[in-house]
C-alpha cells in the first residue's frame, strides 16, 4: 500500500510552527513491500544506519571468535556512540586484542557526541583522539577485517581497498542492489557510503531480522550481531539517545539505528520486517518521531504501557526555564 509522505509536526501554543516530510517503507524478509510513504525509490545515503551491514563481513568470517571480541565489542561495531568513557574503553579493548593502536584508525577525531563526556575530558585538560569518534567501533571492526583478509590496514577507508570491497560485496547481497554502479562518497568518518533506494535499505534489515533464507554462516553472523546490539543497547548510542532508549523499552524485540541527515532503520524479528525512513530536510528529531509512529503502526510497541510510550509519541519541548513550549508529533 502506497501513501503520501508522512508529516512530523512541531507545534507551539497549539499552532503548527514547523513541519518535516518523511519518506518511509516497511519490507518483509521475503522482499515484499508491505507499506510505503512517499518516494521510496529515490536514492538515499544510509550513512551510519547501515553499520550493522558494514560489520557483517567481519562477523561472518569469524572475526569475533578469532580476536575474542565480547558481545559489547561486537555491538559497538554497529554504533554511533557518544564517546562516553565506557565506549572509549570498549574500543581500546578491541584495539588491544587486534594488537593495534589508536594511530591505526583513519576516522579522524572529534569531541564526544555526549556533551557531558566532552566536559569531563576538557575538565581534565585533555583533548579527544580517534577513540572518541562516534564511528570508532565500526573502524575497529574494519581493522579486524583487514587482518582476517591478510591485507595491510593502511588505507582501509579507500573504496578500492580489500576491506571496503569485501564490505560492499556483502552489503550488495543483503540490499540486493548493484554497488558496482552505485553513487558513493566518503562518509563523515571517511569510510565509503553508497546511495540506494530506501526499499533496498529496508530489505537488508528485514533479512537481518529474519535470516532463515540466508547461507548458514550469514544466518549465524546476523544472529550474533542482532543479539549483541539488543542485549547491549548502550553500546549502540549511549545516554539519553533514542536508539538506546527505545531498544531498552522494546526489550530486545527490535534493533534501531540512526544515520546522519535523518535516516533511521529498524529490524523486527518477531514480525520479520525491516523499516527504513528518511527525513527530507535531515532533521533527526523528525526521524525519531516518525520511527516511533511506525513502530506503533506495526504493533511492536503494543506490550509497552502507554505512559511509557507517551514521551516518544509526543516529545515535549521546553525552554531554558524548563517551561513547556510545544511538542513534536507524527500521526499515521
Amino acid at each position: 500500500m502506497k501513501h503520501d509522505s508522512l508529516t512530523v509536526q512541531v507545534s507551539r501554543g497549539g499552532v503548527v510552527e514547523s513541519e518535516h516530510n518523511i519518506k518511509a517503507v516497511i519490507v518483509s524478509s521475503t522482499g515484499e513491500v508491505v507499506e510505503s510513504w512517499g518516494d521510496v525509490a529515490s536514492l538515499v545515503y544510509p550513512r551510519s544506519a547501515i553499520k550493522a551491514m558494514q560489520a557483517l563481513a567481519f562477523i561472518e568470517m569469524g572475526g569475533a571468535q578469532k580476536f575474542a571480541f565480547n558481545d559489547q565489542e561486537v555491538a559497538i561495531c554497529c554504533a554511533s556512540h557518544g564517546g562516553e568513557p565506557k565506549h572509549v574503553a570498549t574500543v581500546q579493548s578491541m584495539l588491544d586484542k587486534l594488537s593495534l593502536s589508536e594511530s591505526d584508525f583513519e576516522c579522524g577525531c572529534h569531541w564526544p557526541m555526549r556533551a557531558e563526556a566532552s566536559y569531563e575530558l576538557a575538565g581534565k585538560g585533555e583533548i579527544p583522539n580517534q577513540l572518541h569518534n562516534n564511528c570508532s567501533g565500526k573502524h575497529a571492526g574494519m581493522l579486524g577485517l583487514a587482518k582476517l583478509l591478510g591485507t595491510s590496514p593502511r588505507g582501509y577507508i579507500e573504496v578500492d581497498h580489500p576491506v571496503q570491497q569485501k564490505i560492499s560485496a556483502t552489503m550488495a547481497q543483503m540490499c540486493e542492489y548493484d554497488y558496482d554502479n552505485a553513487h558513493w562518497s566518503p562518509d563523515g568518518c571517511s569510510a565509503p557510503t553508497w546511495a540506494m533506494p530506501l526499499t533496498n535499505l529496508a530489505l537488508a534489515f528485514a533479512k537481518f531480522s529474519s535470516p532463515d533464507e540466508l547461507a548458514p554462516a550469514r544466518q549465524k553472523a546476523c544472529k550474533t550481531l542482532y543479539d549483541a546490539v539488543v542485549q547491549h543497547p548502550f553500546m549502540v548510542a549511549g545516554t539519553e539517545r533514542y536508539c538506546t532508549d527505545m531498544m531498552t523499552t522494546l526489550q530486545q524485540r527490535a534493533f534501531l539505528k540512526l544515520g546522519a541527515e535523518g535516516v533511521y532503520v529498524a529490524a523486527i524479528p518477531e514480525l520479520k520486517l525491516g523499516i527504513a525512513l528518511k527525513c527530507d530536510d535531515g532533521a533527526i528529531r523528525a526521524a525519531e518521531s516518525a520511527m516511533t509512529a511506525l513502530l506503533d503502526h506495526v504493533g511492536i510497541t503494543s506490550f509497552v504501557p502507554d505512559k511509557e510510550m507517551s514521551r516518544y509519541r509526543s516529545v515535549t519541548l521546553k525552554n531554558w526555564q524548563k517551561r513547556i513550549t510545544g511538542a513534536i508529533t507524527c500521526d499515521i
